[in-house]
This record gives C-alpha cells, structure tokens and sequence, in this order.
C-alpha cells in the first residue's frame, strides 16, 4: 500500500505580498537563503499528546456532526456520521495530528497562514498497513492545506490508490448466499465479518442449539481468509451475504464535492488553526466514494446492506441479535435494524480494550458482555443504549484452551524451526504479532530479536501472524532476522496452536497475551508502540521496552505459579462456560422478549 501520508515535500515560507506565506514544495527547489522550512515527515514525528489529540478529536467530531449529520439519512433514518463514525473519526484524527504538528513547529506557530498545496497531490490519500480488513485513510498536507483554506484546483479529492480501491471479492461459487425470503425463522440473528467475531460468535450458538434453538449466522466477511466455515451444527444456518453487497461505488448526495464555493463561515479552530467545516465535510465524505469492504463499506454499499439486513431480519424473526462489533458500520446499521425491529441486542467483546485503540469509544446494544471485571468501568462509560446492562462473562473463544495439547504444540513449534534453521532450539519463544505497519512490525522485531541473543540459553523464535494480516507483511521482518533462528507460523495454526508449546509469549497487545497469561505460560508485554493490554498491572506479564527487559526475562524465566482467580478475572473470567453462559443470558432476553 502506498506511504501517501508521507509525501517528500517541504513546508518552506515564500516570499509573498498576498496572504500566502507558505508552501509545500520539493526540496531540489528550495534555495538555502530560505530559513523557516521543515520537511514533512519532520512535521509529522514531532511529539504529539494523545490526550490533547483525543480532545480536540472529539470537540472536530462534534461541530462536524452539528454541521452535516443530517446530510444524508439511510432509508431507516440512520445519519451517515452515525454509521460511518468510525472511518471519519480516524480520517479526522489524522487531520488533527498534522494541526497540532503544525502549532508545535515555532516558525508557523509565530507566523501562521495559508498554505500553497503541492501541485497535483491529492488530498486524501491511504497509510500503510498490513491488515487485510482496514484501509486507514489520511488526509495529506496537501489536504491540511486545503482544510485551512487555500485553494486547490490542481489537487484531486482522492489519491490514485484510494480511486482504484475495490472491496476484496468472496468466492461465492461454493456457498451461495440465501435470498432473505427463504431463510427459516430462527430465535437468535448473529452478524460476523471477521475470523475472531466467527469464533467467538459459534460457539454461543452452539449451546443455544443444545437448548434447542435456531440462528442464523450472517457472514459479512469480504475476505476470504475472514469467513465464516460451515456450522457442524444444523440448528445453525450459515448466512452469506449476498455476492458484491458491499462492493459497490457511491458517496453521498446534498453537495457537491467537487465545487469549491466560498466559505461557509463554519470555521472550527484547533490550537488557533481554522478548519473549515465545509471543506472537512467533503474531505470525510470523499471516503465514502469507494467501497473499502466490510469495514468500511462506501455510503451506496451501506444504504443496500440495510435494506438487505431488514429483509433477513424480516425473514428470520429473531428474539435476539448477536454482535461482536457495534461501532463499525456495518455493527452499528445492524443494531439500528435490531432496535427499530424491537430486537434485544447483545454485544460480546471479542478482543481486549485498550483506550488508545478503540477507535470509537462507544457500544450501542441493549446487552453488553465484558471479558474482565476490569471492562466493567469503560463499559458503562462508552454504553448508549439507556437501558445497557453489562455482564462479565469471559470470552467464548477461551473455553477451549484447556484442551489444548501441550506436547503436540511443543513438536509442531520445533519442526517448524527445524525445518528453517536445521536446528532444535533448547527454548522458543512466540511472538503473537499485531497488523501494524512494516516499519513498527521491524521495529518490534529487532526489539526481539537483540533480546533472544543477549539472553541466556538456546532460544528460537516463531512468529504467529495475526488473523488479519497479509501473507506478505512478514517477509522483511524475516529477511532481517539475519540467519537468527526464526520461523513463521502457518496463518491456520495461529497463536492458539503455538501457545502452549511455547516457553515464553511475546505480545504487545494481542489477546493471546491472555490467553497465555491464563494458561499459566510467561508473558513478556512490549511496551513498543506504548500501549499495551496492561497485564504486567496485574502480575500476568513482564513489561518489556528494551532488548536488555527482554533478555532478563527470558533468562530468569521460570513458569510462574498459575495466577489467583481473583487477579485473573480482572483480565478476563475464565471458567470454561462462558458460551453457555453468554447462551443463558440470550435465553432470558427471549423469554423478557415473548412475555
């Protein structure tokens, strides 16, 4: 994917009588006379508060959706600034990012002004990243510029890779989704788009088919390698979306994102920058254009999978709708329906929470089931629904770990780093990797790697992909391991078929940290990129933010003691019953929903 959130330019004051004091130039053009000039990617590592970030992200969200929320309505009277949240919030994060760079920087701090934008750059663009599943928009400094008010008619609205993006195709030759019409009324709807919502999802529908009732399963997934498998079980049908429903074309209608009229006066300022809304308007709108898939479907996509969702809703008839996501578009369209239906909603929590990651700290369903005593706090923070009730109940995907085979791990994780290195480590260490970027994912991988030399013993490393991430993400982190002993998991093994054959996890904030910390295997958490799932709080890990932390953990490694329940519960309520608990749960909304 294209770095286009770093273009090679400069910020340079010009000579000027007019109010245009600075430009965004190339560096072979600029003479050495000028003196106030910093280039882009300096710009961009200048420290940046995440506090002070989120604040002002949230005061641009909120004068953006006084502004335009009611823009465009889906059939259902759902606002595209409700649905699409998500994607615009980040868009607007970047946006923010860049402005706070700016006021940081002294010589535009003293002076600041409109901005000439690089001829022909476009003004949203894509960031690099290895997910599979999330396109992460940006708005370049060319689009900075544009938002404080210059004019730009050289630049187009939209990067040449954003412009080609299309929804990845599922292969819809062998499972060929029903038409709602025909689908059987079932008690429970569940909705997935993604390998971890299937897997934590299944295993609750599951019991319910032990207690006797039907569901449908809903796959949105636009991955191939995120789909839902066949149930083994008949009480749960399968669902399909239908072939293309998310792939398709449109942004949405009321103005003209291609005329640049005058300003508006709605002007938002941020550290004394002036944002006009208009403007971020057409830039947050501009994603919208493309469909990036099941994640962030393009505003036509999402009108169609409404209409789609309502006829499966109408079909099925369910008590309950089952999410593991309420925030991202496609969640938050689905739990609209539920609720305009008079569907109970229900939200379990697949992965850990961390502030600094939850793009959108807001859950929407009537029922909201936590992993960890811990969750119970955000929660209640984040919940919108005026009647939310949060349960603790654990995580569905974890009751199976206690069955997992320890010995068979062990052979699996010593043939593999054979089969590389022709060689049989004394100890192995597993890397539960995140879908980060390449220079973050080298970054994290030296990190590791100058720990396994420097520590005591004979150690290998192998690297579990995360679901998400692409095949190729890993070649350069392998390439620099420098005849290191490493190898890389098969994407269908994963961390779970590594886990317990490991003698130490490495994890920044993967939930497979948790899942080793409950099994009792030694975590050591990265604190590279700066936040973590925050287990060395509670004793389950050993904080680790240098190769030297790396190195004395592993050599003074020894299985810890099996943590207290009452310390691990805070992380996560592990009993081996949370599917039938969480099943229970459903069981009672629909007896509260027939009575």
């Amino acid at each position: 994917m294209s770095l286009t959130a770093r273009s090679p330019h400069v910020l340079a004051r010009i000579a000027s009588d007019g109010p245009l004091e600075w430009a965004l130039v190339r560096q072979p053009t600029l003479s050495n006379q000028q003196a106030a000039r910093t280039t882009t990617r300096a710009l961009e590592a200048l420290p940046i508060s995440p506090q002070d970030a989120d604040v002002q992200v949230q005061a641009v969200m909120a004068e953006l959706e006084a502004l335009s929320s009611g823009r465009a309505l889906t059939p259902a009277g759902v606002s595209w600034l409700h649905v699409h949240h998500v994607p615009v919030r980040r868009l607007i994060a970047q946006v923010v990012r860049k402005l706070l760079a700016l006021s940081a920087w002294e010589p535009f701090a003293q002076s600041p002004g409109q901005i000439v934008p690089a001829p022909h750059e476009a003004l949203v663009g894509m960031r690099e990243t290895s997910s599979r599943e999330y396109v992460l928009y940006t708005v370049t400094w060319s689009g900075i510029a544009y938002l404080l008010g210059a004019p730009a008619p050289q630049n187009p609205l939209r990067s040449a890779q954003l412009g080609e993006l299309t929804a990845p195709r599922s292969d819809a030759s062998s499972l060929l989704s029903a038409a709602p019409s025909t689908l059987p009324q079932s008690d429970v709807m569940a909705l997935s788009w993604s390998s971890r919502h299937a897997e934590t999802l299944l295993p609750v529908l599951e019991e319910l088919a032990r207690d006797g009732r039907r569901s449908v399963l809903i796959d949105l997934a636009t991955d191939t390698g995120e789909q839902c498998l066949e149930p083994t079980v008949s009480a749960v049908r399968l669902c399909p979306a239908l072939p293309g429903l998310l792939s398709i074309s449109g942004t949405i209608s009321g103005r003209d994102l291609t005329e640049d009229g005058p300003a508006d006066g709605n002007v938002f300022r941020v550290r004394g920058l002036g944002v006009r809304l208009d403007r971020l308007e057409c830039l947050a709108a501009a994603v919208l254009e493309t469909s990036g898939g099941c994640t962030q479907p393009s505003w036509r996509a999402t009108i169609r999978a409404e209409t789609w969702l309502n006829g499966v809703l109408a079909a099925t008839r369910p008590h309950t709708v089952l999410v593991c996501n309420d925030t991202s578009p496609l969640g938050a369209l689905a739990v609209h329906a539920a609720e305009r239906h008079g569907i109970t909603t229900v939200y379990v929590q697949h992965g850990a929470w961390n502030p600094g990651s939850v793009a959108w700290p807001a859950l929407h369903s009537r029922h909201i089931v936590v992993m960890g005593e811990r969750d119970v706090a955000p929660a209640k923070a984040w919940a919108r629904h005026p009647q939310a009730e949060i349960h603790v109940l654990g995580q569905p995907r974890f009751d199976a770990l206690a069955d997992l085979d320890g010995d068979k791990q062990r052979r699996y994780l010593r043939q593999l780093l054979a089969a590389h290195t022709w060689h049989r480590p004394e100890k192995i260490a597993v890397w539960a990797c995140q879908p980060f970027g390449s220079e973050l994912l080298s970054a994290q991988a030296d990190l590791i790697l100058d720990g396994l030399r420097k520590a005591e013993g004979d150690w290998g490393l192998v690297i579990t992909p995360h679901p998400a991430q692409s095949p190729t993400a890993l070649d350069h982190v392998f390439e620099q391991s420098c005849g290191a002993l490493v190898a890389i998991a098969e994407p269908r093994v994963g961390a779970r078929g590594c886990l317990t054959g490991a003698d130490a996890v490495v994890s920044a904030y993967s939930t497979c940290g948790i899942e080793a910390a409950l099994l009792g295997i030694p975590v050591l958490e990265l604190t590279l990129p700066g936040r973590t799932l925050g287990l060395a709080d509670h004793g389950l890990a050993e904080r680790c933010g240098a190769a030297d932390d790396i190195a004395d953990a592993l050599s003074m490694l020894s299985k810890p003691e099996r943590a207290a329940r009452v310390t691990a519960d805070a992380v996560c309520r592990w009993r081996g019953t949370s599917a039938r608990d969480i099943a229970q749960l459903v069981i009672g909304c629909s007896q509260t929903y027939l009575a």
